[in-house]
């Protein structure tokens, strides 16, 4: 039992990390009902310029501060000069648009920082921490710790304050919200900025595990299941998903590895939103569409 509850706990903690970016998704979602495919890239560009100006001799405050500049900076520019001109246009449109985004900014990132894989410290130890009979990883601990605290600011910004009313509104009718003097402007490019926040603590976690490197930006391909299942329109569902996620691939690869094959945890998140697609296709906390016919 205490290897059971370590293995589940090590899924959860790598849950909330998911969630932390599935959260992205649904905050852009949400704003402009658009699925953002440029968010991997956000999050290998912030990681990147973050550990690019560690390198060069700036203090982790400094780069902190700087590389959040540049991604509240960048929300404006797509702001401007993608979502403003593509307004009112087929949600298809968007999308594209925002792949078009992801090649750009992968591009730029590659030629400003160049192409090297560069390793990340925070200063946590790499040592086990006994908890009982578990053995946690620190790193694991403190990523999880804050992937949590950040899902739950987020969650009560959008869902208890006027910020996330008028989101709401937004996501709801853009054209009502619009009339009763909701400025759609200010809620994506806000919608954008908290996105790049996002992308860089997710950035700087996923960067501290597996390196910063350009397929940094393929982890956010783990959300995806987690959306499928918690509900592409929900914060709450992308907690949930994440978490669902996490301790299924983690479980799966234990107990069921050995008797179907290894390299289980990267495939079986996707079968299990394939499950959810025939049974539940707007996931656990996702509305489903209601048309007039």
């Amino acid at each position: 039992m205490a290897f059971f509850f370590e293995v589940l706990l090590g899924g959860l903690m790598a849950g909330l990390m998911y969630a932390l970016v599935a959260i992205g998704f649904v905050l852009i979602y949400k704003a402009s009902g658009v699925f953002n495919f440029a968010q991997g890239a956000m999050v290998l560009f912030a990681a990147l310029t973050f550990v690019s100006l560690v390198e060069r001799g700036l203090p982790f405050w400094l780069a902190f501060a700087i590389t959040l500049a540049v991604m509240l900076a960048l929300a404006v520019m797509v702001e401007r000069m993608v979502l403003r001109p593509l307004v009112n246009r087929p949600p298809i449109t968007l999308f594209l648009a925002t792949l078009g985004l992801s090649y750009l900014l992968e591009g730029a990132a590659q030629a400003v920082w160049g192409t090297q894989v560069h390793g990340l410290e925070l200063g946590i130890s790499d040592a086990p921490l006994e908890l009982g009979e578990l053995l946690l990883s620190p790193l694991d601990l403190f990523s999880a710790a804050t992937a949590g605290g950040l899902v739950l600011v987020l969650s009560l910004l959008f869902n208890r304050t006027r910020v996330g009313l008028s989101l709401r509104a937004v996501a709801d009718d853009p054209l009502a919200a619009l009339a009763v003097g909701i400025r759609l402007e200010r809620i994506w490019v806000l919608v954008w900025a908290v996105a790049g926040f996002v992308g860089l603590v997710a950035g700087l976690l996923w960067g501290a595990r597996l390196g910063v490197q350009f397929s940094l930006s393929l982890v956010v391909l783990k959300a995806l299941p987690v959306l499928i299942i918690g509900g592409f329109s929900s914060i709450g569902g992308a907690i949930v998903g994440g978490l669902i996620v996490g301790a299924a691939e983690k479980l799966a690869e234990v107990y069921l590895g050995p008797l179907i094959g290894s390299g289980l945890e990267n495939w079986f998140p996707y079968a299990l939103a394939l499950l959810f697609l025939l049974v539940r296709p707007a996931g656990l906390f996702g509305e489903r569409p209601i048309e007039r016919v």
